[in-house]
């Protein structure tokens, strides 16, 4: 094994981690103004879910030299939880887009609109059900869809946290 892949640690995981996550926001945003898709309300929690998940890593990877297994073990904890919400989220949008066509449910108001016409509540209960805008499949590569895309990297980021909090928990045990 080359001498590089044996210096890497844990804390430049937490960096890929974020570096994964902004280049995500980053192609999110990339497919919004320059392709001109419109997110639908699902699209834009999976956008909030990848900043919580990034900044989890990020929040890590600061926590993880300082030495305090707590607040790396808390970092740990929330990304996870960003993680699994992010995971959910995605999976909830490609249960929409596989809906029969008479199931789906009614498209609402851009998000835009939503946003400024809504109290918040109302707001984020679409955001989290989704409308009929969430069932359009607008891009596919390589067969996915964007939501697909997403819930495969939830579910590795996921998979990385868990080994991540396994091992850091253990090294902390006396």
């Amino acid at each position: 094994m080359p001498a590089i892949f044996q210096s890497l640690t844990l804390r430049h995981g937490y960096l890929l981690g974020f570096i994964s996550c902004v280049s995500l926001l980053a192609a999110a945003y990339y497919f919004e103004y320059v392709m001109f898709l419109d997110p639908c309300p699902l699209c834009m929690v999976q956008r909030l879910a990848t900043l919580l998940t990034g900044l989890g890593f990020l929040a890590a990877f600061i926590a993880a030299p300082a030495g305090n297994r707590h607040w790396l073990t808390a970092a740990l904890l929330f990304t996870l939880a960003a993680a699994l919400f992010g995971w959910w989220s995605a999976d909830h949008h490609v249960w929409l887009q596989g809906l029969p066509a008479e199931e789906v449910p009614a498209c609402g108001p851009s998000f835009d609109y939503m946003l400024e016409t809504l109290p918040l509540s109302e707001l984020l209960g679409i955001m989290l059900q989704g409308n009929g805008n969430c069932a359009e499949i607008s891009w596919m590569f390589l067969g996915l869809s964007m939501p697909e895309w997403l819930r495969l990297w939830f579910i590795g980021f996921t998979a990385a946290i868990v080994w991540a909090l396994t091992r850091t928990l253990r090294q902390a045990a006396p």
